[in-house]
């Protein structure tokens, strides 16, 4: 049962002895459904489920060796297994790869960490205190009647390190195996959108550095005041300079537009985020990779234009979900 820890082995037991079909097990712990057969016969027979004593290479660690290794990785998930073989109290012998073994044995794989703001005390307090403003909001009453705004920047070319080659042994530096790459990613290009239950702006192309007075005219005054005519219209933009500006704040003011107030560091509540990267995706997927800037902004236009509204309507109604996670998380990073 090399597969399942025994922590999980007697959850599964658990799960077994209640009614669960073995099945529906395997999936939840995604493993083969022969293995809980096994699992079972196995408790059925010894009334365990512990491995059995078989011969083979002795254990290169103790319980204590792997206790240590695992409380110390517990409380810092970011050490390499190659510290821990260096810390490991009393002379040892043990290789990085056995360290790493000990730690699957306890659930822990090394995986690629999730990239989010820095969120100081005050961040966090002022994040649950906005989730908690905003739990009794409603899809119906409320949440469809706002417009979400932001700013993306998009790469012409892009290397997040999981692009994979297939080649032979000593074709590494094959010209056909090699991902060449301008430095930089070879620049992008700046665009600024608006999403609603109801439909969604133009896709606004963003050129140079943006300024409270290039945001008021170019893109307020001539894209987001036309969406915003409803009386109900709420705006949403985040903490940006440009966005909280004392001219930005006027103008908005002058024309009656009511906004809404958002926390600061917090990307992970606006349901804009995900259709940015689905608009990343989609460019990613064409048969032929934009050349220049200006294909690269026709291709983002394109699939701006195409995206279902029904996508973005799935992902304001989200937005319920997502003010009951940061109030749990007490404003932490959510899965949002």
């Amino acid at each position: 049962m090399a597969r399942l820890s025994r922590e999980d082995r007697q959850i599964a037991l658990g799960r077994l002895q209640a009614g669960q079909s073995q099945s529906a097990i395997a999936r939840h712990f995604h493993v083969s459904q022969s293995t809980i057969s096994r699992l079972w016969v196995r408790f059925q027979a010894t009334g365990s489920v512990a491995d059995l004593p078989r011969a083979g290479r002795p254990r290169a660690t103790t319980a204590a060796h792997d206790r240590f290794i695992r409380l110390r990785h517990l409380r810092n998930r970011f050490l390499s297994a190659s510290s821990s073989v260096q810390a490991l109290p009393g002379p040892h012998r043990l290789s990085d790869q056995t360290v790493r073994n000990r730690l699957h044995e306890a659930g822990l794989r090394a995986r690629r960490p999730y990239r989010g703001a820095v969120l100081t005390r005050r961040h966090r307090q002022n994040r649950v205190q906005w989730g908690n403003q905003h739990l009794r909001w409603t899809v119906r009453n409320h949440w469809r009647h706002v417009w979400f705004s932001d700013e993306s920047y998009f790469l012409l070319q892009r290397h997040d390190g999981r692009r994979r080659v297939y080649r032979r042994v000593n074709e590494r530096y094959a010209p056909n195996c090699v991902d060449e790459a301008p430095v930089h990613g070879g620049g992008g290009v700046m665009v600024w959108g608006a999403i609603n239950t109801a439909g969604r702006s133009t896709l606004v192309h963003v050129q140079g550095r943006i300024t409270a007075q290039r945001y008021v005219e170019e893109i307020l005054r001539p894209h987001a005041l036309p969406l915003l005519a409803d009386q109900d219209a709420i705006f949403q933009q985040d903490n940006a300079r440009p966005h909280t500006a004392r001219l930005t704040t006027q103008f908005l003011t002058d024309h009656h537009v009511q906004v809404l107030p958002w926390p600061s560091m917090s990307p992970d509540m606006n349901p804009i985020e995900h259709l940015w990267d689905e608009l990343d995706r989609r460019v990613c997927r064409r048969e032929e990779a934009p050349a220049n800037h200006r294909d690269l902004l026709q291709a983002l236009q394109e699939e701006w234009d195409t995206i279902p509204q029904q996508d973005i309507r799935h992902l304001i109604q989200s937005m319920p979900r997502r003010c009951r996670a940061v109030v749990a998380a007490q404003g932490s990073h959510t899965p949002y």
